[in-house]
């Protein structure tokens, strides 16, 4: 199971909420004239379908239910402090800030599993969607690469059998920014690469951000070790911006 795609969006929330938004876009178009807030009902009518994307392509839309949680999770630790925010909205439990509306989908291609894109689609209320796509820009910068673990007594007793407590695992955690043009349909971009690593493998995942208007929309692809994730699939990015754009007029 791929870890949620808006969890850095998310973080970027926190760091927008608590005011870190003094960064310049990573590509920008011109301004744009004002548009709509989407409510829940709106974002997933937003949300691209198989038809926008043409023969053998498959749209499977998530919305999650209103008040709906997960389990509580161990909490990871960061070794810097910076980069607990990151962490902490990859946690189940952790709520959203910021967004008012998110809708999650996947669209995949039939025979080219690699192909698969994840989605998630936030709304926000005018101005919050760049300021935390901005954020976004500073946490790339601050958390290149850092390490996390579980505390060894939030993972219960050592498999041995012998009443000790589990060793923490560390995993090493890799953020990198990637190049991005401005795609058709779109107010402003910021991508990058993701690369956990633990116990001799790694999970990478290429992420696009997205800004239509008072939207944000995170693509993003699975990769592994010896396959790195590839570039979400353009003709998606720009259907589904084009239906976002139809959305807020």
């Amino acid at each position: 199971m791929p870890l949620r795609p808006t969890a850095l969006l998310c973080c970027a929330a926190l760091l927008a909420a608590a005011g870190c938004t003094t960064v310049s876009a990573s590509a920008d178009r011109a301004a744009r004239p004002a548009e709509r807030a989407l409510d829940t009902a709106g974002l997933r009518a937003a949300a691209v379908t198989g038809a926008d994307l043409g023969a053998g392509w498959t749209v499977t839309v998530m919305t999650p239910e209103p008040g709906s949680t997960a389990p509580q999770a161990a909490r990871e630790l960061a070794d810097v402090p910076a980069c607990q925010p990151v962490l902490d909205a990859l946690a189940p439990a952790k709520g959203r800030t910021g967004p008012v509306a998110e809708t999650d989908l996947s669209a995949a291609r039939a025979g080219r599993p690699r192909d698969t894109v994840y989605a998630g689609l936030l709304a926000f209320e005018p101005g919050g969607a760049e300021r935390v796509r901005s954020a976004l820009d500073l946490l790339l910068t601050r958390c290149t690469v850092f390490h996390s673990s579980t505390p060894a007594a939030a993972q219960g007793r050592g498999s041995a059998g012998r009443g000790g407590p589990a060793k923490p695992v560390s995993v090493r955690h890799r953020l990198q920014r990637a190049d991005a043009a401005v795609p058709d349909g779109v107010d402003a971009v910021t991508a990058f690469t993701l690369t956990d690593e633990s116990g001799g493998t790694a999970l990478s995942r290429r992420a696009v951000v997205a800004r239509v208007g008072t939207a944000l929309a995170l693509f993003s692809t699975l990769g592994t070790t010896g396959e790195p994730a590839p570039a979400p699939d353009e003709r998606v990015v720009r259907a589904q911006a084009a239906r976002l754009r139809a959305a807020q007029r």
